[in-house]
């Protein structure tokens, strides 16, 4: 019988590499919870018109990449639904918005979110079949403030704010606008009529972009059409004055708040429900596959969908991708593991008769606050040293004396160090530094 693994295009997260994962999870709530967002959770699936209508029929998600099923328990009478384990989280969010009429309070909607996303793709470093992303939204109604561009630059400003509290050095935020819808259809038809004679010189999936989406094409990131890509216009010329003024307004903010930024005329994103502020953040130790996490403005997500007018702006980061740059991060600096890499005492109890006042001390320490792991009496000592060793910075001996006497016996693995300590003062022994 063969041995059964994880499917292609998924993974396991295990201990020690999961605490990377909870610390960029707990930073991303602390720094969100201070620009006042709050926390939604939709269903991992939904219909599949609404990737469809909101992302896009033309896009390489929608046309390639959906998990998508038919389901069948419903009422006889009824045709099968559609469903589709999600690929990205806005649409799901602005769905809710709709759904649960958050609109009809007439205040900004601040939202964000942590969780899996699904796309049918290529496996490749840092990029997966099943994916964790954080993200948030700000929508809301135009008399929320909405279309502000003072939105945009918060919500960029925010994200300088994670990736440095996260400890991430040397980002660059790639920004650039794609205009209203009316300037979107301007630049389509013009860049449609430029590939016409430059098409058959690309990728087969710029050729039928030509056609379907021309905007797609400056996705591409096949190098050899890099060269052609340089030569269409850009979409900064095919913009209005609301545009151009709205885009300066978030530039200047920027400005104003010390965000450094870089203009990018070909960065358009891969989503058609984009207007207006388009921005990526990346990283250059990722490779070719740079960007750390990216958004922008969709202004008119909500009426294709069936909503009220409800302007927004969002991103989405993966948290691979976050996980990799913290790890070659620390693996530039000291290789000795952080403090916290190791559980603040093992409790080692002198005898089976012992487990029961170990487990009470263990349950003592962890209510303090305490990581600590507990070993067990039928352990010889010198097993319950290694054991120890491999997994706490102390080891406490607890036998009947001991336990009598309330003088515990503490060895510091870091310095050698074995002393008595009386019980009361062990948590404020424990809470000490690790010795250098």
């Amino acid at each position: 019988m063969s041995t059964l693994k994880a499917v292609r295009g998924t993974r396991d997260l295990l201990p020690p590499e999961t605490a990377l994962w909870n610390r960029i999870e707990t930073t991303a709530r602390q720094v969100f919870a201070r620009y006042n967002f709050g926390e939604i959770r939709t269903p991992i699936f939904e219909d599949t018109s609404l990737f469809a209508r909101s992302v896009g029929e033309e896009t390489d998600i929608v046309s390639k990449e959906m998990y998508t099923w038919e389901d069948r328990a419903r009422a006889q009478s009824e045709k099968p639904q559609s469903l589709t384990l999600r690929p990205e989280n806005t649409a799901g969010v602005v769905r809710a918005y709709i759904e649960h009429k958050l609109g009809e309070t007439g205040q900004l909607q601040k939202l964000f979110y942590i969780g899996p996303q699904f796309r049918r793709e290529r496996p490749q470093k840092g990029r997966y079949r099943q994916f964790w992303q954080i993200g948030a939204e700000a929508i809301g109604p135009p008399s929320a403030g909405s279309e502000s561009p003072l939105r945009d630059a918060e919500i960029l400003e925010m994200l300088a704010t994670f990736l440095d509290e996260l400890g991430i050095a040397g980002w660059t935020l790639e920004l650039n606008s794609v205009g209203s819808a009316a300037d979107r259809a301007r630049y389509n038809d013009t860049l449609r009529a430029a590939l016409v004679p430059l098409a058959p010189q690309m990728c087969v999936d710029c050729q039928r972009r030509a056609v379907t989406n021309p905007l797609r094409v400056l996705d591409c990131k096949v190098p050899e059409d890099q060269p052609i890509i340089e030569t269409l216009p850009k979409i900064g010329d095919s913009l209005g004055q609301e545009s151009i003024d709205h885009f300066a307004a978030v530039t200047a903010a920027l400005q104003a708040a010390g965000v450094p930024y870089h203009l990018n005329p070909r960065l358009v994103r891969g989503l058609d429900y984009y207007t207006r502020t388009t921005f990526e953040f990346t990283h250059g130790g990722l490779g070719a596959q740079n960007a750390l996490l990216g958004g922008g403005r969709y202004d008119g997500l909500s009426e294709s969908i069936g909503g009220p007018k409800a302007p927004g702006i969002g991103f989405a980061m993966g948290l691979d991708r976050l996980v990799l740059t913290l790890q070659a991060k620390e693996a530039d600096q000291s290789s000795a593991p952080p403090q916290g890499a190791k559980a603040d005492a093992y409790i080692a109890p002198l005898g089976e008769s012992l487990n029961a006042p170990a487990l009470t001390l263990a349950r003592e320490l962890r209510r303090a606050g305490f990581r600590i792991e507990l070993g067990d009496g039928s352990f010889r000592l010198k097993k319950s040293f290694e054991a120890a060793d491999k997994t706490a910075r102390h080891i406490v001996i607890l036998g009947e004396d001991e336990l009598q006497s309330g003088i515990l016996t503490v060895k510091d693995f870091a310095s050698g160090l074995q002393t008595k300590v009386p019980r009361a003062e062990l948590p404020s022994m424990l809470a000490k530094p690790m010795a250098q």
